[in-house]
């Protein structure tokens, strides 16, 4: 153990007899990596607790890349519950890293992963407790670490602008390691060499954002939008960064096994990246164009490895439409012939609802029968056009009456409401088509709808739909949070609760998504009013006080309400504007005018394009 974490424990040890869960703050895993003598030393933060951290795939891959690196270092750090929180101010003891134990501001660089827009105060948190200055204005002329930032949610960079020296746009797995060769040129960093250090990595890291290095305009209603760099050695726009072979980038092998629970524990195949749905609403499915997969015969050998090194007894595939994979079949019978005969289970994601799916069930021994999760995303079918949802309710049925027949116990189904178009009726449609669901248990002989032990065959669960940048419908206002919660009364009243289990998500925290997820940077005033009046840890719910956000923009004269309902002219500069996904122009606009028609596009596919642009696609 390294002598600095030998010493912060010691010093630690009354705090953790005290705080709940003390093991997630300690470190010492199976598989951790310490480099105490790193020339640079990345602290990989997750502005979010360890439980919920430790089970994100991307902060798995950047620690295996930045540690295989020589003279680099990348150790963990997680947001800390209140209880630690407090602990660590009482005692002015700093927020370290769970390798060697490094504060925040003795190390290089703090790099964080944005995976949802609620974790705006929890960043400030963690830097705060850390010893770095919160906002890059006090770091410009110092020798504070770079705060760097990545993932989903860096997607619409300006609402956390004021906090962050470098956002790396898209995917990191190279663009990282490009920046932090140039931080080591750079040591020791000096507030002197600050400037030309950020002017560097603009220029020659690809996807990388400095926000201090652009010029900024307010326009008519008040939104600020980025217009160009300070100078013309600047790139405008910044060019969204894709691995440039995903098919032998790193697949994480040797994960960092958790001494505390946590969220997912088990090994992770990535085996796509992209979608072809073209699912309106769904940012991550257009910003993670093209799709891109990886050979079987490598997934099989990556979950060797994996189970190997963790011990795990269960392997989940990841991407974004898992049963779009092309040699889906081929894959599930490898893997099913290695996992079953070990007891090893496999865990596959939320499924694409297509006649394919009925086959499922039945054809692999490995699944965990607890249940089946799909994704309708709309109650009725003319809104399912609307967003380019192609799922029919037959086929649904027909997969749930097979899933039944073949021993799983339940179906998960997932459905959003506020969608652009969206009804009443289409609300009712939910729970109709929920309960049809549901009766298929009972059509299998096996009850009235009910799962095993009497519990309700159906888990529903209905999140209240955010517009996302980037995508058909990033023009459009987020319902009103009146009619979020009409819709909801409409969907959990109407539920019968022996057949369906019902669960909302909150309106006030679906509000304030809204609001970050296409704002600009007039909320950087917002996210520090709101810490400094002690927000935390936003998106869970026993954390969440939505009354110190109402101070907060009350305070800076914004109206949430009316930030998150906003209708964006289709003209108008978008804060986003300054990052290019590789689509070409006026594509989302189309796809805007076509979710308004309620018509579909195609899927993409060999012999079908979408016609979106992007380079390296397969189909086109």
């Amino acid at each position: 153990m390294p002598k600095a974490r030998d010493q912060r424990l010691r010093e630690l040890a009354p705090v953790l007899a005290r705080v709940a869960g003390p093991g997630q703050y300690v470190g010492g895993e199976h598989n951790e990596i310490a480099k105490p003598d790193a020339q640079v030393r990345l602290a990989l933060a997750f502005p979010d607790v360890y439980s919920v951290g430790m089970s994100h795939h991307g902060i798995r891959i950047l620690y295996e890349i930045v540690n295989a690196r020589e003279g680099m270092a990348a150790e963990r750090v997680f947001a800390p519950f209140p209880d630690m929180e407090a602990a660590l101010r009482d005692r002015a003891m700093r927020l370290t890293t769970l390798e060697t134990a490094t504060p925040l501001n003795e190390c290089h660089a703090v790099g964080f992963s944005l995976s949802y827009e609620l974790a705006a105060t929890s960043v400030l948190a963690m830097l705060d407790l850390g010893g770095v200055p919160l906002t890059r204005f006090e770091r410009e002329h110092t020798d504070a670490p770079l705060v760097i930032a990545g993932g989903a949610a860096s997607m619409n960079t300006e609402p956390l602008s004021d906090f962050i020296d470098v956002f790396l746009i898209g995917e990191g797995e190279e663009s990282l390691p490009e920046l932090l060769d140039i931080l080591r040129d750079a040591q020791p960093l000096t507030g002197e060499k600050r400037l030309p250090l950020l002017r560097r990595i603009a220029r020659e890291v690809r996807g990388a954002y400095v926000p201090q290095l652009y010029r900024t305009e307010m326009l008519a209603d008040g939104t600020v939008a980025v217009v160009g760099g300070v100078d013309a050695a600047i790139p405008y726009p910044i060019e969204r960064r894709l691995a440039e072979n995903f098919a032998t980038a790193t697949q994480a092998r040797k994960l960092v096994v958790p001494i505390h629970e946590t969220v997912h524990e088990r090994a992770v195949l990535e085996i796509m990246r992209g979608c072809p749905n073209g699912c309106r609403f769904c940012q991550a499915g257009y910003a993670t164009r093209p799709q891109r997969e990886r050979a079987p015969a490598d997934l099989l050998a990556a979950a060797k490895d994996c189970l190997a090194a963790t011990g795990y007894d269960e392997v989940g595939l990841l991407s974004l439409s898992t049963s779009n994979y092309s040699r889906f079949d081929e894959l599930l019978e490898i893997l099913d012939g290695e996992l079953a005969p070990q007891g090893i289970s496999l865990s596959l994601p939320s499924l694409r609802v297509d006649h394919a799916l009925s086959g499922i069930p039945a054809r692999v021994q490995s699944v965990r029968k607890s249940g089946l999760t799909v994704a309708p995303e709309a109650g009725s079918e003319r809104l399912r056009a609307v967003i380019n949802k192609d799922v029919k309710d037959e086929v649904l049925l027909e997969a749930a009456a097979e899933a039944f027949r073949c021993g799983w116990r339940q179906v998960k189904l997932y459905f959003m409401l506020g969608l652009p178009t969206e009804t009443d009726e289409d609300a009712e449609a939910i729970v109709s088509l929920s309960h049809a669901v549901s009766r298929q248990r009972g059509s299998g002989g096996r009850g009235k709808g009910k799962g095993g032990g009497g519990r309700p065959a159906v888990h529903l669960s209905v999140s209240n739909y955010v517009p996302k940048p980037f995508t058909a419908f990033q023009w459009c206002g987020a319902a009103h949070p009146d009619v979020w919660a009409a819709r909801q009364r409409i969907v959990r009243d109407g539920c019968d609760r022996r057949l369906v289990a019902y669960h909302g998500h909150d309106v006030s925290t679906s509000l304030l998504e809204a609001v970050f997820s296409r704002g600009d940077r007039r909320l950087g005033a917002v996210v520090l009013a709101a810490y400094r009046a002690g927000a935390r840890l936003d998106a869970w719910s026993e954390h969440f006080r939505p009354g110190l956000w109402n101070e907060a923009f009350a305070s800076v004269g914004l109206d949430p309400v009316a930030l998150a309902t906003r209708e964006i002219p289709l003209d108008q500069a978008l804060p986003w504007g300054h990052i290019n996904t590789g689509m070409r122009d006026g594509f989302l606009r189309l796809e805007y005018e076509r979710a308004l028609e309620g018509t579909r596009t195609a899927a993409c596919g060999p012999g079908s394009c979408a016609g979106c642009g992007m380079a390296g696609c397969a189909f086109v």
